[in-house]
């Protein structure tokens, strides 16, 4: 018998689609050229870096093992001996005593930045105005305002004219004292640097997911428990950032009392006194070995409370 069956047509050899020349390598110059752009890029922020920075702490270094004036072309090597001196007066460190009021004005600042922040973060009426009044302090330059409040706390002054509108007279000299000095200067500083929190607490709120405030109010979480389990969680690695800040600032406070009060009245706070063993007693190795020691300090607080504080980054999803 034979076979009647068709037979499927030949199919044409499918030929491979023609593969794309590769490109040609780039000239070796234009690829030497293409790895110095952004370090072209960075060249001038570098050497401001180096020059306004780096630079100066290495001679603020070599300077701390000299009994330089600052004025004569001749030092000599004294070893450890400013260190020395340093740890065996008592008084140059007695003045960190002041920095307790900035600490504890740091605690208020931190508490009524994140207070302000969480109020502002919800739908608030006129809550862009609020904004602008709170960060506006921040912007003005601190000499400005320590002039401004030297003449708010001045006798019969502006705080003494307000207080007599409600009825209250005093004679109290507010910068007379230690105490209340110390306070009124700490309450400076709480007003020019809430603002600074503020923002940075600001950002760190805003950048929740919203879909987790609504998921909380559909469970009908209110405000409080919203901010114990959605707002406090998501912003502890900026809340670490301003209590560093926050204690480094307040070792290392200057501006503010060197206008208002010059270090008088018991207000003298570190750096203050460095300024002064340069500038007025002329002991720039010492005040050098000074300003280190504030520097490793610093560096000290702030490891051990990145230590006891670690900076672990939070999941709230």
């Amino acid at each position: 018998m034979t076979d009647t069956t068709p037979k499927a047509p030949e199919r044409a050899p499918v030929e491979p689609p023609p593969t794309a020349p590769l490109p040609a390598p780039a000239p070796r110059a234009a690829r030497v050229w293409r790895g110095l752009t952004p370090w072209l890029f960075l060249l001038v922020p570098l050497a401001f870096l180096i020059t306004f920075t780096y630079a100066p702490i290495v001679n603020m270094l070599a300077y701390s093992f000299t009994d330089w004036d600052g004025l004569s072309p001749e030092l000599h090597y004294t070893g450890i001996g400013n260190y020395t001196e340093l740890f065996t007066r008592p008084d140059l460190f007695e003045v960190f005593w002041v920095s307790g009021y900035y600490l504890a004005a740091s605690v208020v600042q931190i508490g009524v930045a994140l207070y302000f922040a969480t109020i502002l973060s919800f739908d608030v009426r006129f809550r862009n105005l609020f904004k602008g009044v709170l960060f506006f302090p921040y912007l003005i330059n601190g000499v400005a305002i320590g002039f401004v409040f030297l003449y708010f706390f001045q006798d019969g002054g502006t705080l003494d004219s307000v207080l007599a509108l409600f009825g209250v007279h005093s004679d109290h000299a507010w910068l007379g004292t230690p105490v209340s000095a110390n306070v009124s200067l700490a309450g400076v500083s709480v007003w020019r640097y809430t603002g600074l929190n503020f923002v940075l607490f600001l950002g760190a709120i805003q950048s929740i997911p919203g879909e987790l405030y609504e998921a909380a109010e559909l469970d009908g979480a209110n405000r409080l428990q919203q901010f114990r389990h959605i707002i406090a969680p998501g912003i502890r690695p900026v809340l670490s950032l301003s209590v560093i800040l926050s204690v480094s600032g307040s070792l290392s406070v200057f501006e503010i009392p060197y206008i208002m009060t010059g270090g008088a009245t018991g207000t003298e706070t570190f750096v203050i006194q460095t300024v002064k063993l340069a500038f007025q007693f002329n002991k720039t190795g010492l005040a050098s070995a000074a300003a280190v020691v504030l520097l490793l300090i610093i560096l000290l607080v702030t490891w051990i409370q990145r230590r006891l504080v670690p900076d672990d980054k939070v999941d709230l999803v």
